[in-house]
């Protein structure tokens, strides 16, 4: 309530967008597991992308205005949400590795991850046209804060369309909001739905946003976590998969595109309106070199579309994986030992990739709310009695 209160004042005394920080825990609302939802694996003690140590998200939620559509004024309805492999306080980079399933998307910086194997700074994501100022401002903070080792950096910053409910064109995500984020970035709960970059996402015509789950291995098959955060705004309303079951089909109404414009949808248009994409990030602390990684983000796919996905022409579905483990793997000037998992004791990590990715997805969704944004779009929030009753139709 008080930052509604906040966000109203704001409004009214000046045009600027309201910024709403992550706040340090999740809001108590619903996951999809809350609701019965029968996934597989064993999850992490948060559920989350922090679960692997070390990690830290932050974010910062961006809405104002209502009514038409004034570039440059709003309706604001967008964000940024960052990933700190090690936190903070430490600017060690991890190895990592990238994955394009689809290329109708951007994320920066990954031609460097692919050359050297490393990541060396945070991970951001928001709207498709404030990836340059995000980028930027990673490097403005990296400087700031004493973060980078060397004279360059090339920042991983990845996007997905909101222009259905946002101002993209009013380029509202400033070099504050980003600072804000990773200022604010902590381990714990992280808030999902409509918050940071996927403030203004939609998923498989319902309300989309920001996701996260995670997997624990057994002791026997090396204990380790992974831990996947997603911004989801990909996929058409009879795909809709959950936990096997054809949610989509089930409840048909109310998809937003049958408003969208004709620039966002045009005629003849194959996914009628498919605009959107969904950008994967997949964190663990197995020890794993960068092939292998790469190897992880490709599971990830399968996470996506135990979801209904087939990535359409229209989707930028970009996928990240990176390692917490062999700290000291880039001392100069080496060599250095490193450890790996053998590829023979990989596969429960691939299956605890696609279990967590697919649950972060309907996390996703589940903790996101009705919003409305330019010229009255509306986006509805999947119903959660509805998503119950279609489960126990199924017996699941």
């Amino acid at each position: 309530m008080r930052l509604r209160l906040a966000c109203l004042l704001l409004s009214l005394l000046a045009p600027c967008a309201c910024l709403a920080q992550t706040p340090t825990s999740a809001e108590a609302k619903p996951r999809a597991r809350d609701l019965g939802v029968p996934f597989d694996g064993t999850p992490g003690r948060l559920n989350a992308i922090t679960d692997v140590a070390g990690v830290e998200v932050g974010s910062t939620t961006l809405i104002t205005g209502e009514g038409a559509l004034r570039v440059g004024e709003g309706p604001v309805r967008t964000g940024v949400t960052v990933v700190l492999p090690r936190g903070k306080a430490e600017t060690e980079p991890v190895y990592a590795a990238w994955f394009s399933l689809n290329g109708n998307g951007e994320m920066t910086g990954t031609t460097w991850v692919d050359e050297g194997g490393f990541l060396e700074g945070p991970v951001g994501i928001t709207n498709t046209h404030s990836v340059g100022t995000v980028r930027d401002s990673f490097i403005a903070w990296g400087l700031k804060h004493g973060a980078s080792k060397q004279a360059w950096s090339l920042p991983v910053v990845a996007e997905t369309f909101d222009g259905f409910l946002n101002d993209i064109n009013g380029f509202h995500v400033k070099p504050e909001h980003v600072f804000s984020a990773l200022d604010g970035a902590h381990g714990g709960a992280v808030p999902e739905g409509n918050v940071g970059g996927g403030t203004g996402m939609v998923c498989y015509g319902f309300k989309g946003g920001t996701g996260t789950a995670s997997r624990v291995l057994s002791k026997e098959l090396g204990g380790y976590t992974v831990g996947v955060l997603v911004q989801c705004n990909c996929g058409r309303r009879p795909q809709l998969t959950v936990a096997g079951v054809p949610v989509g089909k089930e409840l048909p109404e109310g998809v937003p595109y049958a408003m969208a414009k004709p620039s966002l949808s045009p005629p003849g248009d194959e996914v009628s309106g498919d605009v959107g994409s969904i950008i994967i990030v997949v964190a663990t602390d197995a020890p794993l070199l960068p092939h292998q990684l790469k190897r992880l983000a490709h599971r990830a796919t399968l996470g996506l579309a135990r979801t209904g996905s087939t990535s359409g022409n229209g989707s930028g579905d970009i996928f990240l994986a990176f390692s917490t483990a062999n700290t000291g793997a880039d001392k100069v000037p080496g060599p250095n030992a490193v450890l790996t998992v053998s590829n023979e004791r990989i596969s429960p990590l691939f299956t605890a990739t696609v279990e967590a990715t697919e649950e972060a997805i309907v996390n996703a969704m589940v903790g996101a709310e009705t919003m409305v944004g330019v010229d009255g779009h509306t986006v509805n929030a999947l119903p959660h009695d509805k998503l119950q009753q279609v489960l126990k139709k199924y017996n699941r």
